[in-house]
């Protein structure tokens, strides 16, 4: 939905959660306060990751992102916040929508941590069975 020019979008990855806000710009990203490379610090990986629907859709240097995230670890965090990056550009522009969906980029992972239960070590673990 767009408000004040501005476009919103929710990502999930795990139990992470993350806010983001789109708007024309000059490709500033800002996340719970910090810039990208403060935020994720050296793991390049994940940075890589949260730009790639922007470098997909070559919008790189033409809007500016400002997300809001909590939950989860690093990687789920920046999964997250790419998932809600792509929803965002998606509502910002519907054109660029076939340019997502081939990398999957517009799908939730639904890959969470299975429940423990009762009798078992993990979540499917059974104890170690002993016969004598």
């Amino acid at each position: 939905m767009k408000m004040h020019g501005r476009t919103y979008a929710t990502g999930k990855r795990k139990t992470a959660v993350a806010k983001v806000w789109l708007k024309p710009g000059n490709g500033e990203m800002t996340i719970n306060g910090k810039s990208l490379d403060e935020f994720l610090g050296g793991r390049d990986a994940l940075k890589l990751r949260v730009r790639w629907p922007l470098m997909v859709t070559k919008q790189e240097e033409a809007v500016s992102i400002e997300a809001k995230v909590y939950g989860g670890g690093q990687a789920a965090q920046a999964d997250a916040v790419k998932h809600a990056i792509s929803k965002a550009l998606v509502e910002y522009a519907p054109e660029l929508r076939a340019l997502l969906k081939p990398y999957g980029l517009l799908t939730r992972d639904a890959r969470i941590v299975e429940r423990k239960k009762y009798g078992k070590r993990k979540a499917r673990r059974s104890p170690q069975f002993s016969k004598r």
